[in-house]
């Protein structure tokens, strides 16, 4: 796993993604309820890389952006995920996969930053529809990643 765990985080890399990026959301989403260290953060961000389902799930929600980029997909579906409409809505039911392991606190926090999109999320969110880069998986993978680590922080606080 420690192979995939590489190449899960070389490719958020590559799509303009870092570990720290995702750090910096949920220290700021956990910053309300207490102090915590960005390096805290980044380790939290990355015990939820590490799970099995997470690196999938970012391997292929990955691969299917950079299909769409190229007009590999089938034209219907290519323009679905390249258009990332509204209700096409499988791109946060991937992203869930993430966020069903990490309790009710991930969804509920998952909801708020798919919909202020923070940081790096807003960034590539942009980019998806300024038509720069396809990114309509990936924007919900790090809302996913960085709601996980949040709840996970939460978690640990609420137990100690």
């Amino acid at each position: 796993m420690e192979e995939l765990k590489a190449l899960a985080i070389k490719k958020l890399e590559e799509r303009g993604v870092t570990i720290n990026d995702i750090a910096l959301i949920v220290k700021d989403i956990q910053s309300i309820y207490r102090n915590i260290s960005i390096d805290e953060c980044i380790d939290t961000v990355l015990y939820v890389i590490s799970k099995r389902e997470t690196i999938y799930t970012i391997l292929t929600g990955i691969s299917l952006d950079e299909a769409a980029e190229k007009g590999l997909l089938d034209e219907k579906v290519n323009n679905l995920i390249k258009n990332d409409k509204g209700l096409f809505g499988l791109d946060e039911i991937l992203a869930l996969s993430i966020v069903n392991m990490n309790g009710s606190i991930a969804l509920t926090n998952f909801g708020y930053l798919d919909k202020i999109k923070p940081g790096i999320i807003g960034k590539i969110d942009n980019e998806g529809k300024k038509k720069i880069r396809c990114h309509t998986f990936l924007d919900d993978i790090v809302s996913a990643i960085a709601a996980s680590a949040a709840s996970r922080i939460a978690h640990n606080v609420e137990e100690n």
